[in-house]
């Protein structure tokens, strides 16, 4: 048997890969995490497949469950939301897996900043404007940061930055990024992005704080600070000039 950890994409039943979908319709046991994988995935499922939920598991109670279809020879979709490769805690349960000799792949999914990027219409890499993109969040209730990667120290670069799991302290977020890209630095926050319930907050550094409280937005949403996303009087990129040697 092998357990497949899945992106299962950032909402939208149909974000989904081919060969996600898939091996979720070759497994007869999937664990899925909650409210933040559309239930219309589970509709995949094989019949008479054990589904179970992991919103209010422990670490080990995860692992028994995977442990015991491993024992009965069964495969699992272990679905994850967006894309497994971050703030998934992913990396634990293989840790587990590997002490327990149980086999396991990973099919990857749409990250949430690339789904918050397409709502807003926006690359996050325009030329000669920002070329790099820093993928984070805050410290919280969840683990430390480690050292060096606070949003003082990121900032510094003044590159694009995304932050996940950091709108409920939106005021923090602000404070920490203003000294290095002024206030008057673009920012969006895309809540639930590619839902129906979906919700787009567009500001500055200097207003969005307020405006993301006044749309009562507190959780699975995605914040991207940036100059990229108002920029419009950029060069073309060299990817198709004619003056490229082909």
């Amino acid at each position: 048997m092998t357990v497949h950890f899945i992106g299962a994409g950032p909402g939208a039943a149909d974000l989904v890969t081919v060969r996600g979908r898939d091996l979720i319709a070759a497994s007869p046991v999937c664990l899925y995490a909650g409210a933040l994988v559309p239930t219309e995935l589970l509709d995949h499922c094989p019949p008479g497949a054990r589904k179970v939920d992991t919103a209010n598991l422990t670490l080990d109670q995860i692992i028994d469950e995977l442990a015991t279809a491993h024992t009965a020879g069964l495969d699992v979709a272990r679905l994850h939301s967006g894309d497994p490769s971050v703030f998934s805690a992913m990396a634990e349960q293989m840790r587990r897996l590997d002490a327990l000799e149980i086999p396991y792949d990973v099919t990857p999914g749409v990250p949430a900043y690339a789904a918050a990027a397409a709502t807003l219409g926006r690359e996050l890499t325009v030329p000669e404007v920002g070329q790099t993109v820093v993928l984070t969040r805050i410290s919280g209730s969840a683990s430390a940061m480690p050292t060096g990667e606070d949003l003082a120290t990121l900032g510094a670069s003044r590159a694009t930055i995304v932050l996940h799991l950091a709108v409920q302290q939106i005021d923090r977020v602000v404070e920490e990024l203003v000294p290095n890209y002024g206030a008057d630095c673009p920012v969006a926050v895309v809540a639930r992005a590619s839902r129906e319930d979906e919700a787009v907050v567009r500001g500055t550094l200097a207003d969005i704080a307020e405006q993301v409280k006044a749309a009562g937005v507190r959780r699975t949403a995605v914040i991207i600070v940036g100059k990229v996303l108002s920029a419009t009087a950029f060069r073309d990129s060299q990817l198709y000039s004619a003056a490229r040697a082909r």
